[in-house]
């Protein structure tokens, strides 16, 4: 009798060809996820401009606040933490030739200002003040200080750690101000 030679494939061959495709989608679901938090941490930081720049803004347009002396001016007391302060308590509005002086307007920007960070940032802290430091290179981060003398810029100086995170496990031993610092260290 003579024997033929069979064709195909073995059992072997075809259990490593599935766990080959099975990893190439594990990558590329791992690839997507990380894709999604990359485009919601790119939102929440283009969120955080966009307020700090609205607010630097307001402050501008408001000249008789902004000559007022540091201590006197309540833009420049402004220090929110939107987990440890809650919900602002609301302010008289300044819409549609509604009576605004420069002091209520100050006080409905500034209350705009919190009300937008508690509900976009929930972890959000802002502080508004005159600092010569704005980087610490002591820690590597932002300074939270405000020791600047009335020559010095304003400052707005804003944070929040948001759900990404993580980055895999590579940026999780962070702090809030760490990643901030490492951010602000790499755009300069």
């Amino acid at each position: 009798m003579r024997s033929r030679l069979v064709g195909g494939f073995t059992l072997i061959e075809v259990l490593v060809a599935v766990f080959v495709l099975a990893v190439g989608v594990l990558g590329a679901v791992a690839a997507q996820t990380v894709a999604l938090r990359t485009r919601q941490e790119s939102a929440l930081t283009s969120r955080g401009v966009q307020l700090a720049t609205s607010f630097a803004d307001r402050m501008r347009a408001n000249t008789a606040q902004m000559r007022l002396p540091d201590g006197a001016n309540p833009y420049l007391q402004l220090q929110y933490a939107a987990a440890t302060d809650g919900l602002p308590e609301a302010a008289s509005h300044c819409h549609a030739g509604a009576p605004c002086d420069s002091g209520a307007m100050a006080s409905f920007d500034i209350y705009e200002l919190k009300h937008e960070l508690h509900a976009a940032f929930p972890a959000g802290r802002v502080v508004v003040c005159r600092d010569a430091v704005i980087w610490d290179d002591e820690p590597g981060s932002l300074s939270w200080d405000c020791t600047g003398a009335a020559s010095d810029p304003v400052v707005i100086v804003g944070m929040a750690r948001t759900p990404m995170g993580a980055m895999l496990g590579e940026l999780a031993g962070f702090s809030a101000n760490e990643l901030g610092a490492h951010a602000i260290k790499g755009a300069m």
